[in-house]
């Protein structure tokens, strides 16, 4: 289904979770097309730096709650697009997977209709199954069937694991590798990923929110990059990448459930656990590209990926002398 009508250029979008890893790109790259943007976010002093990316008056800061129904609203007023990048890899205190992607996502799916808002762009995953083992997966799917009865015109993109200069997966690999002997391949490493550039996924929402060249259809639309490759090969190119080639060590599904079991305390002082229950379920299904998912990807949407090669020079602070 197209979209009625397209965005001006200097329209007004509404960023929820602009602060985040990928969020902060959007902004980037939505501020570049010109679009005025309002970046909706718990903590506003957290987000000024995001002012920095536009002219002035270009970017302001809101306060706004996903999971309280009346600061969404007063978020996306006046708005004529939004944008939903909020997302969470663990559950901590009130930050839980069904409040956050499920219902959060709902509330501001609710709330754009009622603005009128046909223009909207919903962040999810590669792996979201409303009937999966895990609760990340199913939040996510209950979160895109939410923002779809909503939001009839609506897009869905579900990226593989992004990856960026402060992304979570390999920053937390290269941090391990800096003290720990070896780097667990979980389940024996061979799940397998589609790593996907940040600045990529940014272009993507941005083709959506309004491409003079080409209509792209609303729906649900799966991200990765061009290079698949197992959870081994990404620690095999870490090591060789940091040059620290640590020793990739098999922990079977079973010790890993344990280990991850123990993890979850960190939260209680504040700490991102390195692994959770959760995600092991999630580790044992490959995070690639569904053959179903052809003709929605990011050819659709006029877009060539990076590949995997040359973009993982902000791995360079954790080689053993530095830069070099």
């Amino acid at each position: 289904m197209p979209a009625s009508h397209m965005l001006s250029q200097n329209a007004l979008i509404t960023v929820f979770g602009g602060t985040g890893f990928l969020g902060r790109h959007i902004v980037r790259r939505l501020s570049k097309q010109g679009y005025r943007l309002r970046i909706a976010t718990r903590r506003p002093n957290e987000a000024l730096f995001l002012k920095t990316n536009g002219k002035p008056g270009q970017i302001e800061i809101m306060q706004a709650n996903i999971r309280d129904a009346a600061s969404v609203a007063a978020a996306l007023d006046g708005a004529q697009g939004a944008v939903n990048a909020v997302g969470i890899l663990f559950e901590s205190g009130k930050q839980k997977f069904d409040a956050v992607q499920a219902r959060g996502a709902a509330l501001i799916g609710d709330a754009a209709v009622k603005q009128g808002i046909t223009h909207m762009v919903h962040i999810s995953a590669i792996g979201a199954d409303a009937d999966s083992a895990s609760s990340y997966a199913q939040s996510k799917a209950t979160g895109e069937a939410a923002v779809m009865a909503c939001v009839p015109t609506a897009h869905i993109l579900r990226p593989s694991i992004v990856i960026g200069p402060e992304d979570d997966f390999f920053n937390r690999f290269a941090a391990m590798s800096m003290i720990a002997p070896a780097l667990p391949l979980i389940g024996g490493g061979a799940t397998r990923y589609q790593p996907v550039s940040v600045f990529d996924v940014a272009e993507a929402v941005a083709a959506c929110l309004g491409r003079t060249d080409q209509k792209i259809d609303a729906g649900i639309y799966e991200l990765g990059g061009p290079d698949i490759l197992t959870f081994k090969q990404l620690m095999e190119l870490l090591n060789e990448v940091t040059g620290r080639h640590r020793w990739l060590m098999p922990l079977p599904f079973f010790a890993a459930r344990m280990i991850a079991a123990l993890a979850q305390f960190s939260t209680l002082i504040g700490v991102a656990p390195l692994l959770t229950p959760d995600q092991i379920i999630l580790l044992k299904s490959d995070n690639i590209v569904s053959d179903e998912a052809h003709g929605r990807d990011f050819a659709a949407l006029g877009i060539t990926p990076r590949p995997i090669a040359g973009q993982l020079d902000y791995l360079a602070r954790y080689r053993p002398h530095g830069k070099k």
